[in-house]
């Protein structure tokens, strides 16, 4: 398969022949014309205005107590294996390729068996300075991200995926230069969903970015929701919702709204949206239950409450849930109150009906940054990865994954 060298912009190619590994052609998504919810469709809404007196303060307010969480199950993975989020009883996983003519190949864990299986040995497509990049799950497709570590070009493909192997031919969905970010990206059911935006030091960096989403078996991808700038966070899938965090309201100002879309309709239908004051942009951000679950990752000089750095547990005006903690990762939890927040090398639990909280600490022995989530959204299964050293060398050992009951 040869890659055509791209000097501008967004392309899709109208054919390729796939590898002789592949046996097969490698399909090209056209895009359908419109967009569900273009620029503008948010503008008008009323940002949110919330003082301190606000929000409960986790660690002030909370009482600690026992962990409600009890691990499942706990399985090793070799080293350099790296866990991604999804909705589904299969992790996606990248992790050091086999072959020395690659750098990174895609795998599925079973979060039932701890079954490792493979899944790409390498990237599809040809060239000595492409790997695989990124890569996603659901039940029903798996899709990944290639990338020219030399040219920063890209290419987005997914393909049919069933009881942990992929079948057909592979899908590619988009492609760009280095003008455009390599694609923030989820899967859910049978769809895949991925921001397409201008890469911060590029020139392009007026356009507006774009949401698209493909299901498996369609010829068409379709434009969702448009942004008149950089979408603030990744997409995520939380039940029968995706949240995004398009720009809104753009002629008064730079205002991001958390916006939680249905799949039941493929985005067209907006849930719920939470408007934050001007300039400030959340870190991340899902939806659990009736609950916006957000991070801000720095503080502002202005902006109430949401000027200040940590985790948001809350909708409309209020009263919201903040613990006061440098962010670093999605939130995950239950419709019955409980959320797990990331915090340096631990989680903190928190029980929002019974207010308290708990501490889930790191694997022992793993490394400083400590765990992290494999899930995000609303979930009944608790999924966390970290890498553990060997005591006598301290050098990495293994990839430990554990899970618990929500």
């Amino acid at each position: 398969m040869t890659r055509a060298r791209r000097s501008h912009g967004v392309t899709r190619r109208t054919f390729l022949k796939g590898t002789a590994a592949l046996g097969g052609a490698v399909a090209v998504a056209s895009l359908l014309p419109g967009c569900t919810n273009p620029a503008g469709s948010g503008d008008g809404d009323r940002p949110v205005q919330a003082g301190e007196g606000d929000a409960v303060n986790v660690t002030e307010s909370y009482e600690e107590a026992d962990l409600p969480l009890a691990e499942q199950l706990s399985w090793s993975l070799p080293p350099g294996c790296v866990l991604h989020p999804g909705d589904s009883a299969w992790a996606a996983v990248t992790s050091p390729a086999a072959s020395s003519g690659t750098m990174v190949a895609a795998q599925a864990l079973s979060l039932l068996t701890g079954a490792v299986n493979d899944v790409l040995p390498g990237p599809v497509g040809e060239g000595a300075n492409w790997t695989i990049y990124d890569v996603r799950c659901s039940d029903r497709v798996y899709a990944w991200v290639e990338l020219d570590v030399l040219s920063r070009a890209w290419a987005l493909y997914a393909q049919p995926f069933e009881g942990g192997s992929i079948s057909g031919s592979p899908t590619e969905l988009w492609e760009a230069d280095a003008e455009y970010e390599p694609p923030q990206l989820c899967c859910t059911g049978g769809k895949v969903l991925w921001q397409v935006m201008p890469s911060l030091s590029g020139s392009r960096t007026a356009e507006s970015s774009m949401c698209y989403l493909w299901e498996r078996g369609a010829d068409e991808a379709r434009a969702v929701v448009e942004s008149p700038g950089r979408f603030a966070t990744p997409p995520t899938v939380s039940g029968d919702q995706v949240v995004l965090a398009p720009r809104v309201n753009a002629d008064e100002g730079v205002y991001y709204g958390i916006t939680a879309y249905s799949l039941d309709d493929d985005l067209e239908t907006v849930v719920d949206r939470l408007t934050l004051p001007v300039g400030i942009a959340p870190f991340k951000a899902t939806r659990i239950g009736e609950e916006f679950a957000f991070s801000i990752e720095a503080n502002y000089q202005s902006g109430g409450l949401f000027a200040n750095m940590g985790t948001y547990l809350g909708h409309g005006d209020g009263p919201f849930v903040w613990l006061s903690r440098e962010p670093a990762a999605d939130v995950a939890g239950s419709a019955k109150g409980l959320y797990v927040v990331k915090s340096t090398s631990s989680y903190f639990v928190i029980d929002t009906e019974a207010e308290t909280y708990a501490i889930l600490a790191a694997s022992d022995n793993c490394v400083d940054y400590g765990e992290y989530p494999a899930v995000c959204g609303e979930t009944s299964r608790f999924v966390t990865f970290a890498t553990v050293k060997d005591e006598a060398t301290g050098s990495p050992a293994e990839v430990r994954v554990r899970t618990f009951g929500m």
